[in-house]
């Protein structure tokens, strides 16, 4: 049973819609299996960049279905829109979706409660997408949310659970909102129509794609350092950013699995509030930033940067049993005379070499640094492992020998052919 997952091995943000991308190639089929819009994955082909939020990455292989599965929430205006943005590129995606019908809905009202939600932390803010998603999660996790299989009932039924779930959510929102709950019921049921023709069994699906012998790969949205259950709670997402998330989320069963990749940035960047143990907030991390483009894909914002820790990726590795690493933006660092690498931290005076899964812990991390020389010239061209400058493969070296993990493929530009296997 073929099957490969593609997971974040830091705070998100790595390239994994480009990995998917260039791992799709002979796939039957890609799936997104956690998270919502709240994702951004872009995907460049010479000047053309498509900016996914919903719609898995395997989108530009015209022989490859695109699945969302029942571990993710939708939002049904967000979908119909980046459907249609991706047909009219000439993608022809419609036809290839399929949406698990037991992935819940992400109404109007989630947005708005999620905005409410962290003005009323003030400084303690989590620092969310705004878009609904933990809400969602929370509705589901309350059994009180409303799977997207309910655009299959009648028009007068789906109006009534709309009704039904909106309604509930007014004394949530007072004092700061008030919901116009006819106007949300009616966005809501003008999908219908389009929906309902996307939404399948996809479990079974999948099964039968596997079973006939198709490559499946399973696409994680977010990174692990922000799982619900395995990141600097509470500052994570509210889904499972795991090789066990990709599963349940996908509804496949554990010995379908080949490969798990975990991609990783040659640097680091976390989005959002939260300890980040190598951060720096200096000319150094504004230089990434600004070679590296790093602004968020979902909300511009600017993302944090940092050298790469070696301890949390240790950390995302051992839960999620990554057989290789894919290492993204190498050459990002192109023109850095000298690099770093956090391989310990030192706790109250201590040197320590586990990623602690308390955030206040964390937050008291220093960085145990070893210094690794630069390479001061382009990787952009090189296509082949023994291109890299010799200095860049020591780099690569020292990343697997710090992770314990190795670095089976290396990205050094945006397009597809810039992804390098490494034997």
């Amino acid at each position: 049973m073929p099957c490969d997952v593609v997971l974040g091995g830091q705070w998100g943000d790595e390239g994994k819609g480009k990995v998917v991308d260039y791992l799709a190639a002979g796939a039957r089929a890609v799936v997104r299996c956690q998270g919502g819009a709240n994702a951004g994955h872009t995907l460049v082909e010479g000047d053309e960049r498509l900016a996914l939020h919903l719609v898995p990455s395997g989108v530009r292989h015209r022989g490859c279905l695109v699945v969302l599965g029942s571990g993710m929430v939708i939002d049904p205006v967000a979908l119909l829109d980046e459907i249609g943005a991706l047909d009219k590129a000439g993608l022809d995606v419609r036809r290839r979706v399929r949406v698990s019908s037991a992935a819940h809905v992400v109404l109007p009202a989630h947005r708005l409660q999620d905005r409410v939600e962290e003005m009323r932390r003030g400084a303690a803010s989590v620092g969310t997408t705004g878009r609904g998603i933990g809400p969602a999660y929370a509705d589901k996790s309350a059994r009180t949310g409303l799977q997207i299989g309910v655009f299959l009932l009648p028009e007068p039924e789906l109006r009534s659970a709309l009704e039904r779930a909106l309604e509930a959510k007014r004394a949530v929102l007072r004092p700061e909102s008030d919901l116009d709950v006819a106007a949300m019921v009616d966005e809501i049921v003008a999908c219908r129509d389009r929906i309902a023709p996307l939404l399948a069994d996809t479990g079974v699906l999948l099964h039968d794609l596997l079973d006939a012998g198709h490559d499946v790969i399973l696409e994680g949205a977010q990174g692990v350092l922000l799982d619900l259950d395995h990141g600097s709670y509470p500052y994570v997402t509210s889904s499972s950013c795991t090789t066990a998330g990709a599963l349940a989320g996908s509804g496949l069963p554990p010995q379908c699995v080949r490969r798990v990749y975990g991609v990783v940035k040659a640097y680091a960047t976390r989005v959002g509030n939260g300890p980040f143990p190598t951060e720096l907030e200096d000319a150094t991390g504004a230089r990434l930033r600004e070679v590296g483009r790093e602004f968020g894909t979902t909300t511009g914002r600017p993302r944090r940067c940092g050298w790469f820790d070696a301890v949390a990726a240790r950390h995302a590795a051992r839960i999620c049993g990554f057989t290789e690493l894919v290492l993204t933006k190498l050459d990002v660092l192109d023109d850095f005379e000298t690099l770093r690498i956090a391989e310990a931290y030192e706790l109250d005076g201590e040197r320590i070499d586990r990623y602690p899964i308390d955030a206040r812990t964390q937050a008291r991390c220093q960085p145990v640094w070893t210094e690794i020389e630069g390479w001061r010239s382009s990787t952009r061209a090189c296509r082949r492992a023994g291109d890299l400058p010799v200095a860049a493969r020591r780099y690569l070296e020292r990343l697997a020998a710090c992770t314990g993990i190795r670095v089976g493929h290396v990205s050094v530009g945006p397009d597809r052919d810039s992804t390098i296997p490494v034997p």
